[in-house]
């Protein structure tokens, strides 16, 4: 192996540990120190959450979308009691 070789599979090794390492999250600390640094988002979480109901919402559009017309009036009469 030649030393550009070796040159380049040190940093392909070491550009594939950083992958990993902010994959699960590690945070390098001076002197070597490793801690994880999951801790929930309150943010992601309400997003998710909002996300969510979204989804929900399309499903019932889809719903109405593709039903006739009396269960069209009964779905909207339900959305209008929910809100």
């Amino acid at each position: 192996m030649n030393p550009f070789e070796m040159v380049v599979a040190i940093v392909a090794i070491t550009a594939i540990a950083s992958v990993v390492r902010a994959k699960y999250g590690v945070v390098r600390r001076h002197k070597g120190e490793d801690i994880l640094a999951r801790a929930p988002d309150p943010e992601a979480e309400r997003l998710r959450a909002e996300v969510k109901a979204l989804k929900d919402r399309v499903a019932v559009l889809e719903r109405l979308a593709t039903d006739g017309s009396t269960a069209l009036e009964r779905e909207f009469e339900k959305l209008r009691d929910r809100d």
